[in-house]
């Protein structure tokens, strides 16, 4: 039983993990196999065969790519918010959403060409609107600027607390859904979700975070202790079974087990979150985050090119976004002629040129 007044007690970690490298891996591994087929064939001209099962299975990418986010600084940066260098440490950070929000710009222009007007896309790059395939990079800008000043209290507050805070962001989330922030849908969407827009909101998002910072303390705990760590894992997987247990009894009391199954792929309740999707999603990455842990190195060295992706996550965004709207899409045209089997295929190898991609700078850094 775990002792609710106990605050954070964290190991440093040597070096990087590659079981959390695996895990965000396959959680882009899935983006880009989603947004290779949504951006070249559109999903209205998916077949039923690829919606379920192949499309639903990526709609564990979302969920899994946010708590992994919350894992990696917990293990890289919470247990140091006590260090006296951890104000260069919060900049780190904070420069790090600089880039990252450069890069979420000049991606939403390579996304929107050559379908939309100039002022469109100055439209939407002034927050006038959003774009779809690359709003996840805008929100982990905005998050990298309040989760650093959150850190050094969630490393002081007692488990209680952090449980709270969780539960008490998921029911204000929620509730704030009925409000219409002055008929400004755009703040709206940022904070909280919004129908009309595929965007991230912060407050209804930052559960997620919390979870994955809470996870990522297990995470240094357990290390190095096979009973705890197996026990740990084993919670995380059947924790995960239970969520996607729980959401097929609830398909099953509506009695439409495939449909809802159907309208999951189709992102039935994803902006805003709701319950059968959030059972689903968060389900799937607890499972995927513990079955990445229990593999540890020797998963992390047999899925080397998910490894690699997910060592550098922003590097294979940038890669993927490029070849899928800019190459293949405006340059050549590919999304007139591509068939979805031929989609998934080009969705694998881009999987795979984002792994060279980054093997390839990282020997030419080492080299120059």
């Amino acid at each position: 039983m775990p002792n609710l007044k106990e605050v954070p007690q964290l190991p440093r970690a040597d070096g990087r993990i590659e079981a959390i490298d695996l895990a965000r891996g396959i959680a882009i591994g899935l983006m880009i196999l989603s947004h290779t087929v949504s951006g070249l064939v559109g999903i209205p001209n998916v077949p039923e065969w690829g919606m379920v099962p192949i499309h639903l299975v990526t709609k564990f990418s979302s969920s899994l790519f946010i708590t992994v986010f919350g894992i990696a600084l917990a293990v890289a940066f919470l247990p140091r918010t006590r260090d006296d260098d951890w104000p260069k440490r919060r900049l780190k950070l904070w420069l790090r959403g600089l880039e990252v929000w450069f890069w979420y710009k000049a991606l939403t222009i390579v996304e929107m060409l050559p379908y939309n007007a100039p002022a469109d896309i100055l439209n939407t790059l002034l927050y006038g609107n959003f774009a779809i395939w690359v709003e996840i990079l805008g929100f982990y800008a905005i998050a990298l600027v309040w989760v650093p000043l959150i850190l050094p209290l969630w490393a002081r507050a007692p488990l209680w607390s952090r449980l709270a805070a969780i539960v008490g962001l998921s029911a204000l989330s929620a509730w704030l859904q009925g409000f219409d922030f002055g008929g400004n849908a755009i703040v709206k969407a940022l904070l909280v979700d919004h129908s009309d827009y595929y965007t991230w909101g912060q407050l209804s998002r930052a559960p997620l975070i919390l979870i994955g910072l809470l996870i990522g303390e297990a995470a240094l705990r357990c290390a190095g202790e096979r009973t705890r760590q197996r026990k740990f894992v084993l919670t995380l997987i059947a924790l995960g079974a239970l969520m996607i247990g729980g959401f097929y009894a609830l398909a099953a009391s509506d009695g439409e087990v495939y449909a809802a199954m159907t309208a999951v792929a189709n992102n039935a309740g994803k902006h805003p979150p709701e319950l059968a999707f959030m059972l689903f999603s968060v389900g799937g990455a607890f499972v995927i985050l513990g079955l990445t842990l229990a593999g540890g190195r020797l998963a992390a060295r047999a899925l080397l090119p998910l490894t690699l992706v997910g060592s550098d996550a922003l590097k294979a965004f940038i890669f993927h976004i490029v070849m899928i709207f800019l190459v293949l899409r405006f340059l050549l045209g590919v999304n007139e002629t591509i068939t979805y089997p031929q989609a998934l295929g080009t969705g694998g190898l881009l999987i795979l040129g984002a792994a060279l991609w980054i093997r390839a700078t990282r020997w030419m850094a080492a080299h120059r």
